[in-house]
């Protein structure tokens, strides 16, 4: 595990600035109907997703790959500061919902102890936002584990979905 000074763990952060309002960006993070359109990475669908959004609630969503294998992640929400923030503990799971270990499905996750998900959302006025995404894994295991990759796939994903709400307003 790589540390740096202080020891503390570098984490995984993914950063994009979108040319869309905060509060559009958003709606695309924390509406399913749009969440279903940029979750997972390239090549990836998302055909469930179900969202209880407040804190205590849970998220569940199934990635399919190319080849039609599901991933099904979950998330519970810690805290909620509307337009601004998201703490939440995201984690592989079965369909119900039921954590499971990435291991059972072949994949390498290393979390962080005590660590959990946070979503930034900064108004950088111009009608941009930067979306700031700090997962829960130590950066160096991100990287080898295509954990970081696929965080910037599912963002660049998240730039179309966004362009079209744009479009349409």
């Amino acid at each position: 595990m790589q540390e740096s000074a202080g020891n503390e763990i570098e984490r995984m952060v993914v950063t994009r600035i979108y040319d869309a309002p905060r509060e559009l960006v958003w709606k695309a993070w924390t509406d399913p109907k749009y969440v279903m359109q940029w979750w997972g990475p390239k090549g990836f669908t998302a055909p469930v997703c179900k969202m209880d959004f407040r804190v205590g609630g849970r998220l569940l969503c199934c990635m399919r790959a190319p080849d039609g294998q599901e991933f099904w992640n979950a998330s519970e929400y810690h805290e909620i500061v509307v337009h601004e923030k998201i703490v939440s503990s995201m984690y592989f799971s079965d369909a119900e919902g039921n954590k499971i270990d990435p291991a059972e499905l072949g994949i390498e996750h290393e979390a962080i102890d005590g660590a959990y998900d946070v979503t930034l959302f900064e108004d950088l006025g111009n009608g941009q936002t930067r979306l700031t995404f700090i997962g829960n894994e130590p950066l160096e295991s991100a990287k080898n584990s295509g954990q970081m990759e696929g965080w910037i796939q599912i963002l660049d994903k998240l730039a179309e979905v966004l362009a079209g709400l744009v479009q349409a307003q």
